[in-house]
Order: structure tokens, then C-alpha cells, then sequence
């Protein structure tokens, strides 16, 4: 069961579809050995959700023997996903396990990352349970790069070492992901949206430095609880200081649940074998009925651009795919239905640019990940807009509100047949 990388590549066949775990766990030195015997394979499918590190099995050529299909579009694959050389499956997260467990995709050969086995055989998939324990529900072969850096985590993420059919083991760091110091117009924003959450809230949150700034700003609160598809190191100050509890919550009291994490070394030491952590598949993190279960849950994600209808783009910029519907609606939906949420889309007023994120219309292609109908609040550093029950006039206004103010003026314009006469000012 012990074997090399480069025997264990050996097991992979043609015409097999194979899973590649996800995020920082996605097995680096089993990716490789099965990209370098890529010149004896041949109709080869990759599934995967978003990985950190090199994906040398989408570089240009390769296409040529893996089809690579991507959940959600990485930094790693974005070019190869533009460029036609891999492909994007638009799918909510939450939907992702069906497709392994009912056999619409099946899976041949699933490569992951695991921690050593416990006195019982049973390894931990770590930091990205996900959609990790469904494909291996499924996988006719499993090959397990075994790394005693990988933390052993909580939850229902484990597989014993009888199911696996061969055994990498290896020694090296996890993929870390450092945050920059927010800047000053990311602190603005999450001074606003800080300002919405609610002691006792549920928290969801993705990775990025507005979702930290966030959080280095929930000090003074109480009660605070985390039921999110990932968390980064944001909380773990919070957690040391008895800000998140999980004590509020009604599902999985006192724990955090998280699909997987990802961060810095510090991190992945603090979700090591610590129970107050809980590691489950996306089907369950991601279930908008499981979601509103929980109470206040404060949802916080991003967009690409918002029309001012409350249309908001997050996968696209136009028609070029940049990430993916990922768990935006997901939680939007559950936040929504749950008792006093807050669905919050937060974002910068403007590109890098210099262009308007708040829009008279999509740009041509955009992909609507969450539509008007689920948008409430939209936050930039100018402020925040409500739009929940609000009709497409007062949602023009309260948008162009918070747009940038060199944009306004244009924005008014464009929204002149949704205001119809000019007491719908800006202010």
C-alpha cells in the first residue's frame, strides 16, 4: 500500500476521470508524478474545486490530454480557463456532492491529502473536507498523499486506510495564504459592515482582506458564531478572546463548521486536532435550510459588479470567467430565511481602474450570481444600501448613494427611466 509517487502515478488510467482535493490541500508531489507520466496517458478529466499551487496539468499543451473541470475558478487556472485550455462548471457549491453521489459524475481515481492514521487507521482529509468525502464516497481508486503537517481535524472527515489504495507519505508545509494590512478604503468597508453585525450573529465569510478587516473589528462583540463553507485566520484572535463562542447557534452549538480552510501555518496549528472545530462536507455547510437554522446568520460576501437594480455579477468579468457562483447564493438564500439575517455584498466603490463596480447594467456576458430578488444589503466604503422590499426607483437611488461620487452624476443619467424625476436626487 506503501509506495512512491511515481508508482502510485502508475494506478491512473486513460480515459479515467480524477478528482483533485481542494484548496490548500490539494496533493502537490501526486499532481506531479501523474503530470509527468502525461505522455502515456490520454482522454484524462480532471474535477476539482479551486486548488492553491501549481497546476501544471492545465498548462498550455497539456489540454491536449487533460480536460480540466473546474467547480470554482482559482488564481491557478484562471488564464488556462480564459485561454479554452480548461473549462468552468457554473454550479452553486451546495449542489456539487450530488452530482459525485448520484453518479452524474463519476470519479476513477480521486487524489487527495491526508493526515498520518490514528491507533484506529483512520486518516483526516484536514483542511478540505468539502467535496472531498463525497467524491471518495464514490471513487473506485484512491491514491492519499500522507503528510504529518496536514492537521487532523474534527467533524466528518475521515477515511481509513483500508479504502485507500496506495500511500504517499511525504513531510512538507501546507499552501499558505498571508493577508496584506487593509488599506484605507477596505477599512471603510469594513467599518460599515461591521456596524451590521449583531451580537450573537452567525457569521459566514470568505477569504480576502475584507473579511478580515471585518473581523479585526468585532472586539466588543458577544456571542459571535461561525457556520461558513471556509474560514482564514481572521477568527482565531476572536476565538482566543472569547468573542466567538458558537453559543447562540442551534446547529452544531460551541463549534465552528467550515468545508475547508485555508491560511497561514498559524492557522492550520489552530484547527489541528482542536474540537471546537468542525470539518463537513459542502452539501451540509452549504445547505440553505441547514443555514437559516442558525440565528442572525450575517453573511459576507463579494461581487464583481452590482447594477442598480441589485443584479450582482461575482464569477464574471463580462464574459470572462474570473472565479465562480462558489457559495454566494448559498448563503445569500440562507441568510435570508434565517431569523433577523443579513445577506451583505461588500465591495470597493470602484476598480483599481478607476471604473464604477456599481453599474447602470452588467457588462455583456456578466454571469447574475445573486439575483435582485435576494440582494438586501450592498456596502462599499461611501456606505451601505438596503434594497430588501424596495422597488427598482428607490434601489436606483439608494445604490447611486454609495457609488463613487465621480460616478454618480453618470449613474443618475443612466437610471433617468427607473427615477423618473429628479426628487430621486443623490445625495
Amino acid at each position: 500500500m506503501k509506495m512512491s509517487a511515481q508508482e502510485a502515478a502508475l494506478l491512473i488510467k486513460s480515459g479515467s476521470n480524477v478528482f483533485i482535493q481542494s484548496a490548500a490541500a490539494a496533493p502537490l508531489q501526486l499532481i506531479q508524478a501523474m503530470v509527468d507520466r502525461a505522455d502515456t496517458l490520454r482522454n484524462m478529466r480532471i474535477y476539482q474545486m479551486h486548488t492553491e499551487g501549481p497546476a501544471p496539468y492545465a498548462a498550455p499543451g497539456m489540454e491536449k490530454v487533460f480536460t480540466t473541470n473546474c467547480f470554482f475558478v482559482g488564481a491557478n487556472l484562471r488564464k488556462a480557463v480564459q485561454e479554452g485550455r480548461a473549462q468552468y462548471i457554473p454550479i452553486s457549491l451546495s449542489e456539487i456532492p450530488s452530482l459525485f453521489l448520484s453518479g452524474a459524475i463519476s470519479i476513477d481515481c480521486a487524489l487527495i491529502h491526508v493526515s498520518p492514521a490514528d491507533e484506529h487507521g483512520f486518516c483526516s482529509l484536514g483542511v478540505s473536507v468539502d467535496i472531498a468525502a463525497p467524491a471518495l464516497a464514490k471513487a473506485k481508486c484512491i491514491i492519499a498523499q500522507v503528510n504529518p503537517q496536514m492537521p487532523r481535524t474534527h467533524g466528518a472527515g475521515f477515511i481509513h486506510v483500508n479504502k485507500i489504495d496506495a500511500m504517499v507519505e511525504v513531510d512538507t508545509p501546507l499552501y499558505e495564504i498571508k493577508q496584506d494590512a487593509p488599506d484605507i478604503i477596505t477599512t471603510s468597508i469594513a467599518r460599515h459592515v461591521a456596524s451590521l453585525v449583531e451580537d450573537g450573529a452567525t457569521l459566514q465569510m470568505g477569504i480576502g482582506n475584507i473579511p478580515n478587516a471585518v473581523l479585526q473589528m468585532l472586539g466588543d462583540h458577544r456571542r459571535l458564531g461561525i457556520h461558513s463553507e471556509m474560514f482564514s485566520d481572521g477568527i482565531i484572535d476572536l476565538v482566543n478572546k472569547g468573542i466567538i463562542t458558537g453559543e447562540m447557534k442551534k446547529r452544531q452549538r460551541g463549534r465552528m463548521v467550515a468545508g475547508f480552510v485555508t491560511g497561514s501555518n498559524r492557522l492550520y496549528r489552530f484547527v489541528h486536532n482542536n474540537p471546537m472545530i468542525a470539518m463537513f462536507n459542502i452539501g451540509y455547510t452549504n445547505d440553505p435550510d441547514i443555514i437559516r437554522q442558525n440565528p442572525r446568520v450575517t453573511a459576507i460576501n463579494s461581487a464583481i459588479e452590482v447594477d442598480i437594480t441589485g443584479q450582482v455579477c461575482a464569477d464574471s468579468i463580462g464574459n470572462k470567467i474570473y472565479s465562480g457562483v462558489g457559495g454566494q447564493l448559498d448563503f445569500m438564500r440562507g441568510a435570508a430565511l434565517s431569523e433577523a439575517g443579513k445577506p451583505i455584498i461588500a465591495m470597493p466603490s470602484m476598480t483599481s481602474r478607476g471604473e464604477s463596480k456599481i453599474v447602470a447594467m452588467l457588462r455583456p456576458g456578466a454571469g447574475v450570481v445573486t439575483p435582485r430578488s435576494l440582494a438586501h444589503y450592498i456596502v462599499t466604503e461611501h456606505g451601505i444600501a438596503y434594497l430588501h422590499g424596495k422597488n427598482l426607483k428607490e434601489r436606483a437611488t439608494a445604490l447611486i448613494n454609495i457609488a463613487d461620487p465621480m460616478h454618480r452624476e453618470q449613474l443618475q443619467a443612466a437610471a433617468w427611466p427607473l427615477l423618473s424625476s429628479r426628487s430621486a436626487s443623490y445625495h
